[in-house]
């Protein structure tokens, strides 16, 4: 049975390690603050000026003037840091953040990115994404497996090459979808992980590439 995007979100908190400066990309990837380990302490940074996010707040905590980069309503922690969107870009292009946890339109099998537009419909902008995934240490991608047409249709995410214009070449690191994680590795997309009752063959034929299920 695939993940739900909670289950994929606490998933992916499970890459969290104590100390790790995080920043949480547009959308799904959102929802890992709402699952960071009681165990462990984490900042997470949001390009418009906020280091110190915690979970997303319930009706009486909202605060409209306190948002990330996504425009969503957050919370901030006790010694949260409010500054500029440059001092902001600032960690990210200097190598300050640990890991970026990023959404995905496309994934190549050699850990290409396409994740800020498709040609012809109108974007606001690319916003940080080129900047974080040539900055942080580590980026993983959250997502789901396959792209979902109105039609009901589907088409395959993890292809050999994107055909939607690149945020960055080579830069994923790992894939976690709601079939499985998958990580990135120099001769190929290698499985390390199965969603409950996800068999191979299933992760197969919703990935456009081979995969190496040595690890499962």
């Amino acid at each position: 049975m695939a993940w739900t995007r909670d289950q994929m979100a606490a998933r992916a908190a499970r890459e969290l390690e104590d100390g790790f400066y995080v920043n949480l990309g547009i959308g799904l990837p959102t929802l890992v603050a709402n699952y960071v380990p009681n165990d462990i302490e984490v900042f997470l940074q949001s390009e418009n000026g906020l280091l110190g996010i915690g979970p997303f707040p319930t009706d009486d905590e909202v605060d409209a003037d306190l948002i990330n980069a996504g425009k969503q309503t957050v919370t901030a922690l006790p010694g949260s840091a409010y500054f500029s969107s440059a001092d902001s870009f600032g960690m990210i292009r200097g190598g300050k953040i640990n890991l970026a946890i990023l959404g995905a339109m496309q994934v190549s099998a050699k850990g290409d990115l396409a994740n800020w537009m498709i040609p012809g419909k109108m974007v606001k902008g690319m916003g940080g994404a080129m900047d974080l995934v040539a900055g942080v240490k580590k980026v993983v991608v959250l997502m789901e497996h396959v792209a979902t047409a109105k039609d009901g249709s589907t088409s395959h995410k993890i292809l050999p090459q994107c055909d939607l214009p690149l945020t960055g070449v080579g830069v994923v690191d790992l894939i976690i979808t709601d079939l499985g994680v998958i990580e990135v590795t120099e001769t190929g997309l290698k499985v390390v992980e199965l969603a409950p009752e996800v068999t191979r063959e299933q992760i197969a034929a919703a990935t456009g590439v081979e995969l190496d299920f040595s690890a499962v």
